[in-house]
């Protein structure tokens, strides 16, 4: 087996598809993943990229040759999958890319409970184990059954947020073609929504836009579609439709920390008191609100495996992402951009304020969104502009999760690298738009060259 180290990343398994993911390398994945979880079951889901379900059913074979068995549970986004494994209490595995173009996939893997396996908590067994080889397994070979939760998925996201008395609403969706389309209608049947959607052909060559709302230019088809047709608010999704982005009824993005206060306000009024985990890129803006509503911020470094533990540690009813992921204690501790979805129309639909007076409040700053640069080595441009900064007067540096560096009158920004691409990523907070101009050029300049 080949050395896997670039496919097997920090809280995840990603890579080329026929050049560094194949049906061998997926099955001893499995196979190992079978002796890390010791059985009985494992529950698989997929998403619609050309290559899951030939993959998801080589990881099987994998699975089933160390004598445990599998439920499949077929077409999938990832928080369905997250759902399966809480409900029926198995660990996991989504095959899926997430928001990467068409050429990849990977593997989202999780214990029982939807509990996280990422680097430190399995990942590296596993790679080690599928490298060496898995011994085989002597005993029965396991067997494969099949599950549809759509409908279970639905339900229980409709308990957890009570829409039945809102004001009617009308709601673009734009799913990319990704695996909002396929449960994006089971969510919203019954509800007073009228759906306007848009891509919802399940299509893993993303023929109209790539699926990753978080670059703005995914988000123009929806935003003029809200505008043509007067809805109340845009819903895009990426293409596991574990992320999901908000746009206003002018067609204006909703900061996905605004959203994370937003939510985070309405799950302390359930529980007065409670923690709400924010990653160290989300607006200073979040725990700010969340101080003010009587709950306990607690920061963290981005991705979902280490705020899932996180939430493990403190007991956490909720986190937010600046990358629009959301995860609910009451949801396995998992993240479900449908969950954060629901809240935010409930909260519109509770009232008769816009969307964009109803988050104008929780948006207090302004902020460049993430900026990719492809650089030839990360370590030597972010030592660069540590040494830049080091040198100005009360400027101060947090290494919780790459470089976060203050500037100690209200502007700061963190540089880091991609988890899954040769990217250095870059996000700016400042007390107005002209001082995130300045202070994002002046970084990209260093980062660039």
């Amino acid at each position: 087996m080949p050395d896997l180290s670039a496919v097997v990343k920090a809280y995840d398994i990603r890579g080329v598809v026929g050049e560094q993911l194949d049906a061998d390398v997926v099955r001893a994945l499995g196979a190992a993943f079978a002796r890390l979880v010791g059985g009985p079951s494992v529950v698989i889901g997929h998403d619609m990229r050309d290559s899951s379900p030939e993959l998801s059913a080589a990881f099987a074979e994998g699975v089933t040759g160390q004598g445990v068995d599998v439920v499949s549970i077929g077409l999938a986004s990832t928080d369905m999958l997250y759902f399966a494994s809480g409900r029926l209490q198995l660990p996991g595995a989504m095959f899926t890319a997430s928001h990467n173009p068409a050429k990849y996939n990977g593997i989202k893997l999780c214990r029982a409970g939807a509990a996280p396996v990422g680097q430190d908590s399995g990942l590296a067994e596993i790679r080690g184990w599928a490298e060496q080889g898995v011994p085989a397994h002597e005993g029965r070979t396991g067997i494969v059954s099949e599950r549809d939760m759509l409908a279970e998925y639905a339900a229980y996201l409709r308990e957890l947020v009570d829409l039945s008395g809102i004001r009617p609403l009308k709601v673009v969706v734009d799913a990319g073609n990704g695996m909002g389309g396929h449960t994006v209608p089971s969510v919203f049947a019954g509800l007073p929504i009228e759906l306007v959607p848009m891509y919802f052909e399940l299509d893993g060559t993303f023929p109209n836009h790539e699926a990753n709302p978080l670059d703005p230019a995914n988000l123009v088809d929806l935003q003029a579609k809200v505008r043509e047709v007067g809805a109340d608010a845009g819903l895009a999704f990426d293409g596991d439709a574990d992320r999901c982005f908000v746009v206003d009824a002018d067609g204006e993005p909703v900061s996905p920390s605004a959203v994370t206060a937003l939510v985070a306000t309405r799950e302390l009024a359930k529980e007065p008191g409670a923690t709400i985990i924010h990653n160290l890129i989300t607006s200073r803006a979040v725990p700010e609100i969340v101080e003010e509503h009587g709950g306990k911020p607690v920061r963290t470094r981005v991705g979902h495996s280490f705020i899932k533990e996180q939430m493990a540690e403190t007991g956490a009813i909720f986190g937010g992402e600046h990358s629009a992921h959301y995860y609910f204690r009451d949801f396995w501790r998992a993240d479900t951009g449908m969950l954060a979805a629901l809240h935010v129309l409930a909260a519109l639909g509770e009232q008769d304020r816009p969307l964009a007076e109803l988050t104008s409040v929780f948006s207090r700053y302004a902020a460049s969104g993430e900026i990719n640069s492809t650089v030839a080595d990360q370590a030597a441009s972010t030592e660069a502009v540590r040494a830049e900064f080091g040198a100005r007067e009360g400027v101060t540096f947090d290494e919780l999760d790459g470089l976060t560096v203050d500037l100690g009158d209200g502007r700061w920004f963190n540089l880091r690298a991609s988890n899954t691409e040769p990217l250095l990523r870059l996000n700016v907070e400042a007390p107005d738009e002209q001082a995130v101009a300045a202070l994002r050029d002046e970084v990209l300049a260093i980062v660039r060259g």
